[in-house]
């Protein structure tokens, strides 16, 4: 049954859109009048060939438009709840859908149930939309379809989506208020070497005696800054324009990881974060019956540092050889020794899923506590810095003027 996009006004004369399923144009405007709704505009919606790339469907699943993970794990809860009771799936996604008001959601879905009603699996459907249904989510529904446990792998998809939402959500709110004070405190500063404290100090200039060193480092300083702004602004455009061309390279994102890695806290944090999304992930696929070799090429993956991801597959390629997962890990010296020695203890005991799931707990909890370290830092790191450094403004602007009235006197 064709998709239909339709626009129009409600019985209060609010504008609405949305999507229907009609055999015609006409249907579709009778089915709308009947809820209601006057319809202005109605155009069908075409559907993606199944091998579409990564071209989203539909026109609101345009270039910019996104999911959020949230607002995917709410679905997938809603799914898995339809499901247990034992309703079929095209009678699911119909439920959701009729009561979403997300138009990217209900445009895809739509697409999905259609493709159901035409004899496709539900995980084929969903590869025709990778912007939002990624790799990760399309195996773990096929390995629910194959065991006949599709409400359990869907719960387990959700609580994964959820728990993925609120870790980027903990370290977005832990660095956001440092991150602002700092970028305000910078513009602050500027402004004061730009623009007041050349003002100020034009009248030390006139009055012909020797300025204190602090007072003469400082209009120095503020000379540059007034004079070489527009440099300075080039500069800094012109390096970040390098610095990404040079990670879009292989060589030259393997080198920043790398770096990244290797510094003194943040490469600490940094590695616990891409560890704990990558226990997290491989725990979830297993324990949905996806096989370790699809699971560990779809963590891997998913994985942002380079220099990690290859390692993931150089152990993905050592247990396709019959290797154990914990011996090319430890090889790597990339991962942790706890995450290390817990893979170990769950091939040997046949539970590599419960132990990758509390490795992934561990890390969550200690990024969690290092971000908000991090936070209670630099708050008065910041203040100090600020403090700092306009005690040194006013004591070299108040200098010179105690050496004036010392002069007068």
């Amino acid at each position: 049954m064709p998709i239909y996009a339709y626009k129009g006004f409600s019985p209060h004369g609010q504008t609405v859109s949305g999507v229907i399923d009609a055999d015609s144009p006409k249907d579709a405007r009778l089915s709308l009048r009947r809820t209601g709704i006057f319809p202005t505009e109605i155009s069908e919606e075409r559907m993606p060939p199944a091998a579409a790339s990564a071209a989203p469907a539909g026109r609101a699943t345009a270039l910019f438009a996104r999911v959020s993970a949230q607002e995917l794990a709410l679905v997938t809860r809603q799914l898995a709840t339809l499901a247990g009771a034992g309703l079929p799936l095209v009678e699911c996604l119909s439920a959701v859908i009729d009561q979403m008001d997300h138009p990217v959601l209900t445009r895809t879905l739509s697409h999905v149930r259609q493709q159901v009603r035409e004899g496709r699996s539900f995980a084929e459907a969903l590869r025709s939309h990778p912007r939002i249904f990624s790799d990760i989510y399309v195996n773990m529904v096929r390995a629910g379809e194959e065991s006949g446990a599709l409400e359990i792998v869907l719960a387990r998809l959700a609580d994964y989506t959820e728990g993925q939402a609120r870790l980027l959500r903990s370290v977005q709110s832990a660095l956001t208020y440092p991150l602002l004070m700092i970028g305000v405190a910078g513009a602050i500063l500027v402004f004061l070497l730009a623009y007041v404290i050349p003002q100020v100090t034009q009248l030390f200039g006139e009055s012909g005696h020797t300025l204190p060193f602090a007072t003469r480092l400082l209009i120095a300083v503020s000379t540059f800054f007034a004079t070489y702004w527009w440099g300075l602004l080039l500069f800094a455009g012109l390096g970040i324009l390098g610095a990404m061309r040079l990670v879009r390279t292989a060589r030259g994102r393997a080198w920043s990881d790398r770096l990244l890695l290797r510094l003194p806290w943040v490469g600490r944090l940094w590695q616990r974060l891409s560890v704990a999304r990558f226990a997290r992930t491989l725990s979830t696929l297993l324990a949905s019956g996806v096989p370790i070799l699809t699971a560990l090429h779809i963590a891997a993956a998913l994985m942002s540092n380079s220099v990690l991801r290859r390692a993931v597959e150089d152990a993905r390629t050592s247990v396709q050889a019959g290797e154990s997962l914990a011996a090319p890990l430890k090889r790597s010296g990339l991962f942790p020794a706890v995450l290390i020695q817990l893979v170990a203890v769950g091939e040997r005991s046949g539970e590599l899923e419960t132990m990758l799931a509390r490795a992934a707990d561990a890390y969550d909890e200690e990024v969690t506590l290092a971000l908000a370290r991090l936070t209670s830092l630099l708050e008065p790191l910041t203040i100090l810095i600020m403090g700092g450094v306009v005690l040194y403004i006013v004591l070299a602007i108040l200098l010179p003027i105690f050496q004036l009235n010392q002069l007068v006197r």
